[in-house]
């Protein structure tokens, strides 16, 4: 791989220590689209897994990143319903979206987005909806025809806890229920997607199923070092130190193999010093976008259409 970093005109260059890899820096241009704060940056203020300070700079405009106003095609059908989990113990909801000219019966790749901290399947994404997010236009252009579907996780950190596995559910019941839909059921037709601590856990069903997950994005994904940083910081998040070491996405990263995987996140977020470790440990293949910004809603928004843009180009319409 070429060691030239490219760098939008206008803005400094990357840090020399990631040369080795493809690293995109986002300059501040553009129309603004301001989403402040955001279900999952309050949550986490509040809970003590980000510092006050967050909060501060979300009301001061510091953390507001401009990104261009997004576009949508004619929206598809989408439904919501809910399922009786065996994995979780518990009704979970969900969300399946379908693109422009498609509906139920359509066979189509299939995303599966997850909800950061404090949120559900109706808060998955940022300033869109599920539909809207499959009708997006980037720079124009439509994205490949997929579907999208969003589903409950709860706040354990898309990992098993005592009587709740998130993981399981949507590799065992959600999944399969939208293959019988027709979605996501061939070959490569399946990838992750998340914000927060669904970036970190659709980064870990590539690591963990890689047989069944063919590509990840992951927005400001929120990974810590070590098991004491963690429970520090958010004691539900995993259920011992053991499980730490079994789901942690930085020491398990080779494992993603050559799968296409897009990484973004900004400097002044929080989670950033687990990122840059991540960054290091990923395979030299993955694309990483290092901006300004921090754990906020606008800079969740600015890199969704560009997230959703990678995953429709892995994604291909017949496996």
């Amino acid at each position: 791989m070429a060691s030239n970093v490219p760098v939008t005109p206008g803005t400094a260059p990357v840090a020399p220590r990631w040369s080795r890899r493809r690293i995109l820096t986002v300059g501040l241009g553009g129309a603004a689209v301001v989403v402040v704060g955001g279900a999952t940056a309050v949550e986490l203020v509040d809970h003590g897994v980000l510092p006050g300070k967050q909060k501060l700079d979300q009301l001061d405009g510091a953390c507001t990143v401009p990104a261009p106003a997004p576009s949508f095609s004619p929206l598809g059908p989408s439904m919501s319903s809910s399922f009786d989990s065996s994995a979780r113990n518990r009704a979970v909801g969900y969300t399946v979206a379908y693109p422009p000219g498609h509906g139920p019966g359509s066979e189509l790749p299939l995303i599966v987005m997850l909800h950061g901290f404090g949120g559900d399947h109706t808060t998955a994404l940022t300033g869109m909806s599920p539909a809207q997010a499959v009708a997006l236009r980037v720079d124009g252009r439509p994205l490949a025809p997929m579907a999208m579907v969003t589903v409950d996780g709860g706040g354990g950190y898309w990992n098993a806890h005592p009587g709740d596995d998130p993981m399981a559910m949507v590799v065992d019941e959600l999944v399969p229920m939208c293959q019988r839909l027709g979605l996501g059921a061939g070959p490569q037709r399946i990838g992750a997607m998340g914000i927060s601590m669904g970036g970190y856990g659709a980064l870990r069903l590539v690591e963990q199923y890689p047989g069944r997950f063919a590509a990840a994005a992951a927005i400001s994904p929120a990974v810590w070092t070590t098991y004491d940083e963690a429970n520090g910081a958010n004691p539900g998040a995993f259920a011992s130190g053991a499980a730490f070491r079994a789901n942690d996405v930085i020491l398990q990263a080779t494992r993603l193999g050559a799968r296409p995987v897009r990484i973004a996140s900004g400097v002044d977020d929080p989670f950033h010093p687990g990122v840059e470790a991540l960054i290091r440990a990923v395979p030299t293949s993955a694309t990483v976008v290092v901006s300004a910004g921090c754990h906020t809603g606008s800079f969740f928004a600015s890199q969704e259409p560009p997230s959703l843009e990678f995953l429709s180009r892995y994604l291909p319409l017949t496996g």
